[in-house]
């Protein structure tokens, strides 16, 4: 089922403002038993319990698990842009700050899941329409650092040679794979190091690399 619009019940009637408190305590709930244990590790009565709700109530809401997972990618997808905070990733210096900012939020959460990433090896082939928020989550991500290097290979900061999209795609590939690997190892050294080797590869490409990391 496509998921409910944030203001809505299950039947797409609006929200008052205890609706959509309720609401978001079982998103938050639910999302940090899925982020955790995985989805299907996580079942309707664990979030009942952990959101203190009833099985009337959370029907009221989603139409179904699938409906309330939807909604926690969402959820989850927005409260990681605002961990990692709305930052301009048009320098060297603000996508090392970005760098650091992940190895801390993943020190924060004892690097056990926490991130939309830790869903999608799960999801991404069982439910289309999760795939579908997945990729829009990950494609505004990339798009991010895409316009970042290409403000600035305008500027001049890095040659025109450099090929922006390209580098966007491996700076996200070496955050997906660094945060699965610091999930299973519970150690942040994949991450920084796949972060690091990303992001000092774009250095070179710098018009003066004397920026560049040893």
């Amino acid at each position: 089922m496509s998921e409910q619009p944030e203001e809505c019940t299950a039947s797409g009637g609006r929200l008052t403002a205890r609706g959509r408190a309720t609401r978001a305590r079982i998103v938050e709930a639910a999302a940090k038993l899925m982020l955790s244990r995985g989805v299907a590790a996580t079942s309707i009565p664990d979030v009942l319990a952990a959101a203190g709700v009833s099985a009337s109530q959370l029907y009221h809401y989603f139409a179904d698990k699938q409906d309330l997972v939807h909604a926690v990618i969402t959820h989850s997808a927005q409260d990681e842009q605002q961990a990692l905070g709305q930052v301009s990733l048009d320098s060297l210096e603000a996508l090392r700050a970005w760098r650091d900012a992940v190895v801390a939020l993943q020190q924060e959460r004892n690097c056990a899941g926490g991130c939309v990433i830790s869903l999608a090896g799960e999801i991404a082939d069982v439910d289309p329409e999760a795939r579908a928020q997945l990729q829009a989550t990950f494609a505004s991500w990339e798009e991010s650092i895409r316009l970042g290097l290409t403000a600035m290979q305008e500027r001049g900061e890095i040659r025109a040679d450099a090929d922006p999209p390209r580098l966007a795609l491996s700076v996200l590939a070496a955050l997906q794979g660094g945060l699965l690997l610091t999930q299973v190892r519970r150690d942040t050294t994949p991450v920084e190091v796949a972060l690091d080797t990303a992001i000092d590869h774009i250095a070179t490409f710098a018009a003066d690399i004397s920026g560049a990391r040893a």
